[in-house]
């Protein structure tokens, strides 16, 4: 499968509970991921996380199947159009 760039919004609810569990599959999945930032949100009592991947349709389904199984985790996805171009001499396109 052709990977492509995406991104993943996770919404952890509980941070005490989840955040353990959600580090574990950021983690077994850190090949595929370019980026990740993470922010506390006090006004609502939850965590944003945001993560950057580069990932082929299955990967991602995989990953995101897997964070959203863990109680109190909200988790969107999307995939970008078309596939970047490979760079050429390791320089950046």
């Amino acid at each position: 499968m052709t990977k492509r760039l995406g991104f993943v919004g996770i919404i952890v609810n509980d941070r005490r509970a989840a955040a353990a569990a959600v580090n574990r599959v950021l983690t077994e999945f850190g090949d595929i991921i370019c980026g990740r930032m993470g922010l506390p949100y006090p006004p609502r009592g939850c965590c944003v996380i945001t993560l950057i991947v580069d990932a082929d349709t299955d990967e991602l389904g995989r990953l995101t199947g897997r964070l959203g199984m863990i109680r109190g985790v909200s988790v969107k996805s999307a995939l970008g159009k078309l596939a970047p171009p490979p760079a050429a001499s390791g320089r950046p396109a």
